[in-house]
């Protein structure tokens, strides 16, 4: 029903309705519902781990596979082991991105 008052609202601009104050209570009380849910749901999703293959995270990152194996060594950046497969949390690469990482302070270009 929102979505066609929405239409409704975009072809006829002047159109003057009347509702009463509770109605008007109501429909805000559903719209903050409404948009409640929408942030809920993109906050669940946004928090959901993602895992990437040892190539894309060289790949997102700019390093070589050499900064990536002294990095897990160094505890810095450690891949979850899928059958043979390394595979590497978004959320720790994320983390890498926003802080920095320990390769540029010791100068090491690789």
């Amino acid at each position: 029903m929102s979505k066609d008052l929405i239409a409704l609202a975009k072809e006829c601009p002047g159109l003057q309705v009347s509702i009463t104050l509770g109605e008007l209570v109501e429909a805000n009380r559903l719209l903050v519902a409404e948009a409640k849910h929408e942030l809920e749901q993109a906050i669940a999703d946004s928090n959901a781990e993602t895992y990437v293959s040892r190539a894309q995270a060289m790949q997102i990152l700019g390093k070589g596979s050499t900064t990536l194996w002294r990095w897990k060594k160094m505890g810095y950046l450690v891949p979850v082991t899928v059958g043979a497969a390394d595979r590497y949390r978004m959320s720790d690469i994320r983390r890498i991105m926003e802080g920095g990482d320990p390769a540029a302070q010791e100068g090491d270009a690789a």
